[in-house]
């Protein structure tokens, strides 16, 4: 997925929502605001929204020196997520089908997300998720390439949400791989967010290496590539995974929430509509 001229705008706000989290200088704001204004030129619109992203956090962590603006708030949304987990087993136990309602709950913990916004309510969203109609639902081929697989590849995406994906994990009935990023990048999970989580317990956690807010290849490491090209099966969480994934020449099972007009667009779909979309 390429950058769009709509993309722009979104990471200026990025840029000042990380920066008041990093610091409370607003000189050191202001010229956050200044430089990644001025880097924005120079970024081509045909990169993946996430690589010009990696610009953007790594200014914000070099003129701010907060190597993780988002550590507090992390911990905060995967406690909240944790208060949640007795309801999201119960949603299990009741449900006739309990691995399409493990995806319903791994989509519904994208809505965390302060890279994207701060409007959001955990519960609330979880139900309205809960019985929201798929834009795109391609839960046959899934269930089909999930009975081959011997081993699956998760890529995760936010903190918060790493909670409500050890609900899927423990629906997929094989051994998982969960991917984190390398370094801390806005909001998303990481060898600590993914243990706070309780991913240790159910699956093996790897980094991808890549410094980016999303899965880039050529960004990640050997090691990961390789393991990514020979996994049986791949489930790629959220926007940003998204963007840096939709063009892989490899099946890849992509769960996210629709929460921007450009990603809608991509997908055919309308914003805040929910998919399972296999590439």
């Amino acid at each position: 997925m390429r950058t769009y001229l709509d993309c722009l705008p979104c990471m200026m706000n990025q840029a000042l929502r990380a920066g008041r989290l990093a610091t409370n200088d607003e000189s050191k704001i202001k010229k956050l605001l200044d430089e990644v204004g001025d880097s924005i030129k120079n970024i081509s619109l045909h990169d993946t929204p996430v690589e010009s992203g990696a610009i953007v956090y790594n200014r914000i962590k070099e003129i701010t020196n907060n190597e993780d603006p988002y550590k507090q708030t992390k911990a905060t949304s995967i406690n909240e997520a944790l208060e949640l987990y007795p309801l999201l087993e119960n949603y299990i136990k009741e449900s006739d089908d309990p691995l399409l309602t493990g995806i319903r709950i791994a989509i519904a913990g994208n809505v965390v997300d302060f890279g994207m916004s701060k409007d959001f309510d955990l519960e609330r969203d979880l139900k309205y998720i809960l019985n929201q109609n798929f834009a795109i639902l391609d839960y046959e081929i899934f269930k089909e390439q999930l009975n081959k697989a011997s081993n699956i590849l998760y890529i995760g995406d936010n903190a918060g949400e790493s909670v409500f994906d050890t609900i899927l994990i423990k629906q997929l009935g094989v051994p998982v791989t969960y991917v984190v990023r390398g370094i801390p990048i806005i909001n998303d999970v990481t060898y600590q967010d993914a243990n706070d989580s309780g991913i240790d317990e159910i699956a093996e956690i790897i980094s991808s290496g890549t410094t980016a807010p999303g899965t880039i290849l050529k960004l990640c490491t050997k090691e990961f590539v390789d393991i990514f090209n020979n996994a049986d099966m791949i489930i790629s969480k959220g926007q940003g995974n998204y963007e840096g994934l939709s063009n892989v020449s490899r099946q890849v099972f992509f769960l996210l929430k629709a929460k921007c007009h450009v990603i809608a667009m991509h997908i055919n779909v309308s914003e805040d509509d929910i998919v399972l979309l296999a590439s």
